[in-house]
């Protein structure tokens, strides 16, 4: 009997088979989490990596609802063609509060792993409300609704409370103070002091160009400008060639 065709044997076994697919499956499992219980020893901690701000953390919340993770990926590669496009490779540290990651495999449109700071607010307005306007070459569809959006800050406490339970080390004042903190990055006139210490590197000021009111579209943009500026990396790659 040809090697191929021993499979006959589990197929006309039932006992056989059922014990076959139980050693299958446990192997399968041993891998996929195994890893699980040296997380701690695999994701390095970094620098300057921080939870999201409650307005970043709704911004966060926008993007993925809107699908912007089907044609954007946040994941450099460690190859020299995406380094020099985009800046450092991704680290994994960059994700762990992550709830889910953002990596990506598809790229219809760039990756915006590094994009935070690289263009001005009024820019991502004007894309996200008519991308052909500054992309001519775009297929992304337009996002303008999100300036109509206004934002109900009585849920955001919750919602960190949620990513605490999954590990996100909010504190109780983070907590407490979250609802202000939604508010007050977006205000262009309120003092942000709690703001930027609570949350290091946190931009503010007016996102949509409408100070009066508080939107998706304010919330999206303060997320966009966040990515990739948290992490020093001539810091992080003097201390790795140190270590």
């Amino acid at each position: 009997m040809a090697l191929m065709d021993k499979h006959q044997i589990l197929e006309k076994n039932a006992s056989l088979l059922l014990v076959f697919s139980f050693l299958v499956v446990t192997i399968g499992g041993i891998v996929e989490i195994a890893p699980l219980f040296y997380i701690d020893n695999t994701v390095e901690k970094v620098e300057g990596v921080r939870p999201y701000s409650p307005l970043e953390l709704k911004g966060r919340e926008v993007y993925v609802r809107e699908g912007c993770y089907l044609c954007h990926s946040q994941m450099i590669r460690p190859f020299r063609d995406e380094t020099e496009r985009y800046g450092h490779y991704s680290l994994a540290a960059e994700s762990m509060y992550d709830h889910p990651f953002q990596w990506g495999s598809k790229r219809t449109g760039p990756d915006l792993a590094r994009v935070g700071g690289r263009y001005s607010n009024a820019w991502h307005v004007q894309h996200l409300t008519d991308p052909q306007s500054v992309v001519p070459e775009s297929v992304m569809p337009r996002y303008g609704f999100l300036a109509g959006q206004e934002i109900d800050p009585s849920l955001i406490a919750e919602t960190l409370r949620t990513n605490r339970a999954v590990g996100v080390p909010y504190s109780d004042e983070m907590i407490k103070q979250a609802a202000a903190d939604l508010a007050a990055q977006a205000d262009p006139n309120a003092d942000t002091s709690g703001v930027t210490g609570r949350y290091p590197k946190a931009v503010t000021g007016d996102f949509d160009g409408d100070p009066k009111r508080l939107t998706e579209m304010d919330a999206l943009i303060a997320y966009l400008q966040m990515l990739g500026t948290l992490v020093d990396f001539e810091a992080y790659q003097a201390d790795a060639f140190v270590r």
